[in-house]
């Protein structure tokens, strides 16, 4: 069964997406900007705080679908050409300390919209519901 979750935002009636999106166990997200309700950038030139929020949001979306944090197995780390990797890193690490997911943190030449420094995707992995039903199982 697909799930969806969605902020509501009129990006995503124009372009078709959903903030995440759960298939069985798996739960991916769209990369996540830090954007105010009209779609402008958070906290102008700082890239800590954008990259907080940012997986703020990616978390909470996993949470509306069943997942936690601890259910993180990928992150994706977006940042445009120029930004210091390490305040980024910071909060990525106070996110995910402990939970230690695979990681790829990579520049980009430009993020939309203008003033967003930071992208974020998560990707979750949830351990199987025991009591369901199996593929064999009867229902």
């Amino acid at each position: 069964m697909r799930r969806t979750a969605r902020t509501g935002g009129g990006f995503e009636d124009v372009a078709a997406y959903s903030r995440a999106v759960r298939v069985g166990n798996r739960i991916v997200t769209s990369a996540t900007a830090a954007l105010d309700d009209a779609g402008a950038a958070l906290y102008p030139g700082d890239s800590y705080a954008q990259a907080r929020d940012a997986i703020a949001r990616s978390v909470a979306a996993i949470a509306e679908l069943g997942g936690t944090a601890a259910d993180i197995t990928r992150t994706r780390v977006y940042l445009t050409a120029g930004v210091d990797w390490r305040p980024v890193i910071r909060a990525h690490q106070e996110a995910f300390v402990g939970i230690n997911p695979a990681n790829t943190t990579v520049y980009v030449h430009a993020l939309l919209p203008a003033g967003a420094l930071v992208e974020v995707e998560l990707e979750a992995e949830l351990e199987p519901d025991v009591d369901a039903p199996g593929p064999s199982d009867p229902a």
